[in-house]
This record gives C-alpha cells, structure tokens and sequence, in this order.
C-alpha cells in the first residue's frame, strides 16, 4: 500500500524519470526525443542500435533507464533481437526494463514475433505526442505527463 511520502516521491521522480530511446536514424531518435519532451522532462539515453543499447545497459550499474523506446528495424542488431537479448540476461534489473518497440512494419506475424520475445507494447509510426503519453503511461502504470 502507497503512503502520502510514497506519491509525493513518485510525483518528484517523474522529472528523473529516464528513457532509452534505441534508433539507427539520429533524425528519429531527435524527433522521439522530441515527442516525449512535449509531455514531460526526462533523462533520455541514445543508442545507436541493439548491440550498442546493450553495450550500454551492461556496462552501467546505477542509471538504467526506467523505460526503453526502440526501432524495430535496424542495422547490426535490431529491436526483435534487441529485446529477446534483454529478455534472456541473468541479471533482473535489466530484464524487467520494459520494452516499447516503435515501428513502421505491418507485418502482423512479425508484430506478434516481436511481442513474444519481450517487447511490452508496439507502437506504430507515425505517433503524436498524446498517443505516445497515452500509451508509454499504460506501460509504466502511471501518467507520464507533467
């Protein structure tokens, strides 16, 4: 059960709140960073693909990302193989990351395929800034607006 200190705590970290935003495009992950600024302040940590998002997450042990953003589509690893990696490490802060894949694909078997190996919700492109509040806040389980 939530005391009083518990939602004052919650609603002061809101501003902290940090999100990975995984992208081979630095244009989308600018625009994505963007968006979320529309509705809220938050630490936002850039990867260029899934092998550098997890060079990242595994060589950082305090400031993990409350919430990871990710393309589905990118060179070197992408956001499926990104998110069933996550998904497979030992270590249980990691792997309770939620993952939000962001997406232009509508191929349902590989929408499906990508919600199998871990990714919490997908989102398809193109995204407002209310939709995305919307829906990150249903990811997370509380408004993520200001």
């Amino acid at each position: 059960m939530l005391s009083v200190a518990d939602l004052e705590e919650t609603e002061e970290n809101k501003s902290a709140y940090r999100v990975m935003i995984v992208d081979d495009q630095k244009v989308m992950r600018k625009i994505i960073k963007k968006l979320l600024n529309q509705f809220g302040d938050f630490h936002v940590i850039e990867a260029e693909n899934g092998k550098n998002a997890m060079d990242i997450l595994c060589g950082v042990d305090d400031d993990l990302p409350d919430l990871i953003i990710s393309d589905l589509h990118m060179d070197v690893m992408d956001g499926m193989s990104f998110c069933n990696n996550l998904r497979r490490l030992k270590n249980t802060r990691l792997n309770a990351i939620p993952v939000v894949l962001l997406t232009g694909e509508s191929d349902r078997m590989v929408l499906e395929v990508s919600e199998q190996v871990g990714a919490c919700m997908i989102l398809q492109k193109p995204i407002s800034a209310p939709e995305l509040q919307k829906k990150l806040s249903s990811v997370v389980g509380f408004d993520l607006g200001r």
